[in-house]
């Protein structure tokens, strides 16, 4: 798996009129091709009554899976510039629709690229960007004693932190970077004297604004 990965967080759209002709990005993160292609026809859907509906979609660790679509436009006016979008702010695993609705004036080849490409930028940014970043959960189950000094330390270090399981001893739940697991379990063994339990458990991608 990777390690991070930049995406966006939701769906998200935005409008552009260029030379009267009106431009709507749609943008959404997907993992699957089936989810790429169902949200294309469900804005097809919606907006049947569009000049065209032109999309393009990156999926995959190693962008395995690229395709565009011109839908009636020009060949490589479209589809393809929306592709470029995609790549050249380094995202993966997102689709992006630009809708047209012709406003009259045709606009030329190097118009309609740069009104599609201008069109994706608008709804990928609607989509607000983020890093996704592989972490990996660490459980420390330690008598209450402990629990002061450890919480202390963790906010210190300013470790991300999910769920705290109160039972007869407490089960503290965090979050390291999946690079610096085994590191992380080290020094929980240390800072409790080997009185803690130590459980790795499932790697998971978490959300950041910025790399850490």
């Amino acid at each position: 798996m990777l390690t991070r990965y930049r995406t966006v967080k939701r769906f998200g759209s935005a409008e552009i009129v260029i030379k009267k002709s009106r431009f709507i990005g749609f943008a959404k993160p997907v993992e699957t091709e089936e989810e790429a292609v169902a949200f294309i026809e469900s804005i097809k859907k919606e907006h049947w009554s569009a000049t065209h509906n032109c999309s393009a979609y990156m999926i995959g660790e190693r962008d395995e899976i690229q395709k565009a679509s011109d839908d009636g436009e020009p060949s490589g006016t479209a589809g393809k510039p929306i592709l470029e979008v995609i790549k050249n702010q380094g995202l993966k695993n997102v689709v992006v629709v630009v809708t047209r609705y012709f406003g009259g004036i045709m606009l030329g080849a190097g118009g309609l690229i740069r009104a599609y490409t201008d069109g994706a930028v608008a709804g990928l940014a609607a989509a607000e960007q983020v890093y996704k970043v592989l972490h990996r959960e660490v459980l420390v189950e330690v008598d209450y004693t402990w629990l002061g000094k450890l919480e202390n330390e963790l906010r210190n270090r300013g470790m991300m932190m999910g769920e705290t399981v109160f039972t007869d001893k407490v089960t503290l739940s965090c979050l390291p970077l999946v690079e610096e697991a085994d590191t992380f379990a080290a020094w929980m063994t240390d800072l409790t004297q080997g009185q803690g339990t130590i459980i790795h458990g499932e790697e998971r991608y978490v959300e950041h604004a910025e790399l850490p």
